[in-house]
């Protein structure tokens, strides 16, 4: 299978540190593109980084609602700073709520999400959002802060398909990771079918969510084919029609033009 599009792996992770270059070396004989995000101020910094010196690799730059409590207006402006000086940063994230282990209360979270969503429509990209247990409060901010300039990709998406539907309308994209190809995730398989081939995606959130028959290794961007794969059994279409579209969906919202 060619042309691949991770949208979303974090390569930077020290899980990568002993053999990245090989790594990336050994991914890009199957995939076309991968798009890093980024946790924070040094994140941000490393995904570029990595984008800068390796042809297909793009990055994104935000800070992750996890580590919100460390954030600062001048930790935003230097983030804004690079995306304004860097080409290959085609995206504001991962941003978002993550109400699973609250290690920033909940309404620190808002505030940057705000934050981080005014930041993208003035710099005209689009937001990787990260949704963890906090749907209704994820499409609230999300509906109050509407315009034409508000889109992006909800990343690994867990939700429900009338959640979907809202995001959609909202000029959103829908991700899927490793856990679409858990045997036990029914409901997830199930909200996968109803998307839409034209907004629909894939990625692995490398190292994370290691699908099977990998579950407890390292995940790396070429697994991104058997998210795939699972998605065209789900659909029942062709992987290589599936990988093609998934594709240039992905070049669509990244604004990447080969």
């Amino acid at each position: 299978m060619t042309g691949l599009f991770d949208t979303h792996a974090h390569l930077y992770d020290k899980a990568f540190d002993k053999d990245r270059e090989d790594v990336i070396a050994r991914i890009f004989k199957t995939l076309d593109y991968v798009v890093i995000p980024s946790e924070d101020l040094e994140t941000s910094q490393k995904a570029v980084r990595l984008a800068d010196t390796h042809e297909g690799i793009y990055a994104a730059v935000g800070i992750h609602p996890q580590v919100t409590n460390g954030a600062s207006d001048e930790v935003l402006a230097e983030i804004a700073h690079l995306a304004k000086t860097h080409d290959k940063i085609k995206a504001i994230g991962e941003i978002g709520l993550d109400y699973h282990y609250l290690y920033t209360d909940k309404d620190t979270q808002k505030y940057w999400f705000e934050r981080q969503i005014q930041m993208a429509k003035e710099l005209d990209l689009p937001i990787l959002i990260h949704d963890r247990e906090a749907h209704g409060d994820v499409l609230e901010i999300l509906k109050r802060n509407a315009d034409s300039r508000l889109r992006g990709i909800l990343h690994c998406f867990s939700g429900s398909i009338e959640t979907a539907k809202e995001l959609m309308k909202l000029g959103f994209y829908i991700s899927f990771a490793g856990p679409v190809v858990f045997s036990k995730s029914i409901k997830l398989k199930e909200v996968a079918a109803d998307i839409p081939m034209d907004r629909l995606l894939i990625e692995t959130d490398s190292p994370y969510l290691t699908p099977p028959p990998y579950r407890g290794k390292r995940n790396d961007p070429s697994n991104v084919l058997l998210v795939a794969e699972e998605l065209a059994r789900i659909k029942n279409m062709d992987v290589q029609e599936l990988i093609d579209i998934t594709r240039e969906n992905a070049m669509k919202i990244y604004q990447i033009h080969q």
